[in-house]
């Protein structure tokens, strides 16, 4: 067998194990998901129906006498409801009261009337205040009789005095888990038939460097006679050149594969918006005003689709550069208070006063267009996220060969769990005003500008007490004087 064919193989047997090992993740992660999915609901009819039967406490009892007409209605009812793939004829929820000693007053199924619960989880965390639900078979042996039981509290003068418990059957969402698991396999076959065209492609160009070096072995193998410097010079380039043609074929399948999948994972929502908007725009009879709502929608996530190919394909561009075309000495103090009036411009909608505190002898070797671009994103992003007759501070600090670009908003600050996420692609925190989101690229497009200045950027909470804002910090070295 040739090294290509290795290479080949190799190659295949990786992308076998990495989608073997996916799909089995995506695959047992797709039930406890639906688990936690009618959980929720559970939680939410719980309460609803605790909610009801307050309604009849009359000094400090339960009164159950019209939950079991209205559940013989509900078992009663007839009905063909077509939820995707699956198709359901009938009420499958079950329901029962108990009082504040945990004896069942009304069991829907008019079993357990009666009955001691005050041992069951759902009732006796309830009835002491706290989160109370559980999963029990109806038969021992049969896991296919599961039941998940959520319980909430039922009061009366800020008293407990009992629980009003919802259950649902594991089989009733058992048929949304098995067509999950059938799409997403057969997802994972098409996948896998698509990137066995794209293995052989790749193969090629990885393979390629070896023909390099074979024509190395067949250059040797014609001198007539031995010399070590040539013969070393022509290895060495070589080498060299197998090395820059493998690295450059990984780098640019990575690169491909990270930008497709992330891109197509971000135009997914607002496309998935656009096509609901456009279904309903087909129904005959619609309002003017609803008509015109849908319309807005439609134009509004065209344009973040756009905003974000636009973005997209900048930020592409600039990863690209390994290095500054043409380096100048920029002087910062003009440049900020420049975009200083420009941001503050956009900022007085909202009564945000931006400052700027800089020296004068602030110079640095760089692009003027991309230092503008960057800081501008940071100032947009301070903005956004300070509060209405919130100040933003644009300072600059001068160390012996460092200067600091500090963009401070007077906002809620940076989440925990958004800390180290806030410089990756398509990542955006929903603004404080509009609670809507950006395309999530800016962060990012300013990490590439300090890149390329051989700078850095950073995000952080300010030192003190929490919700007094964020400050980012673009560092860049000083222009030799």
């Amino acid at each position: 067998m040739n090294k290509r064919n290795r290479i080949f193989i190799g190659i295949l047997l990786i992308y076998a194990a990495g989608i073997a090992f996916i799909l089995y993740r995506v695959v047992a992660e797709i039930d406890p998901r639906y688990r936690e999915s009618a959980e929720e609901s559970l939680v939410e009819t719980s309460h609803l129906l605790a909610g009801l039967i307050e309604q009849d406490v009359q000094a400090g009892a339960i009164d159950t006498t019209r939950l079991e007409p209205l559940f013989k209605s509900l078992y009663a009812r007839q009905f063909l409801s077509q939820i995707y793939s699956v198709t359901k004829t009938r009420i499958e929820m079950r329901a029962y009261v108990t009082d504040r000693s945990g004896r069942v007053l009304f069991d829907s199924l008019g079993k357990s009337a009666g009955a001691d619960y005050s041992q069951w989880k759902d009732v006796s965390y309830t009835l002491r205040g706290d989160y109370g639900a559980r999963t029990t078979r109806d038969v021992e042996a049969d896991p296919l009789s599961s039941v998940m039981y959520v319980g909430a509290p039922i009061r009366w003068n800020n008293e407990i005095i009992g629980v009003a418990t919802i259950g649902k059957p594991v089989t009733s969402f058992g048929q949304f888990v098995s067509a999950a698991r059938q799409k997403t396999l057969f997802v994972g076959l098409v996948s896998v038939l698509a990137v066995l065209l794209l293995a052989v492609i790749v193969s090629v160009w990885l393979v390629r460097p070896f023909g390099v070096i074979a024509d190395y072995v067949r250059y040797v193998r014609a001198q007539r006679s031995l010399n070590l410097p040539r013969l070393g010079r022509r290895a060495l380039g070589a080498i060299g050149a197998a090395y820059d043609e493998m690295r450059d074929a990984l780098a640019g399948r990575n690169y491909v594969a990270d930008y497709v999948q992330t891109l197509t994972h971000e135009v997914k929502s607002p496309l998935s918006a656009i096509r609901g908007a456009a279904e309903l725009l087909q129904e005959a009879g619609m309002p003017q005003a609803e008509r015109q709502r849908f319309l807005a929608n439609i134009m509004r996530e065209t344009g973040r689709i756009q905003e974000m190919v636009d973005r997209m394909m900048e930020l592409t561009a600039l990863e690209t550069r390994r290095a500054l075309d043409h380096p100048v000495p920029v002087a910062m103090k003009p440049l900020l208070e420049e975009l200083a009036g420009t941001a503050q411009d956009a900022a007085a909608a909202r009564a945000i006063r931006v400052i700027v505190d800089a020296p004068d002898d602030a110079v640095v070797e760089g692009d003027a267009f991309l230092l503008r671009r960057a800081v501008s994103n940071l100032l947009d992003n301070a903005i956004d996220f300070s509060p209405d007759s919130g100040t933003v501070v644009l300072s600059l600090q001068l160390q012996a060969r460092t200067l600091r670009i500090r963009v401070q908003d007077s906002g809620p600050g940076i989440p925990d769990y958004a800390q180290d996420k806030v410089f990756e692609k398509f990542y955006s925190l929903a603004r404080p005003h509009s609670r809507k989101k950006s395309t999530g690229l800016g962060l990012a497009f300013v990490r590439e500008i300090a890149s390329l200045h051989d700078g850095r950027i950073e995000l952080a909470n300010v030192p003190g007490e929490a919700g007094q804002g964020a400050v980012a910090t673009l560092s860049l070295p000083r222009a030799a004087s």
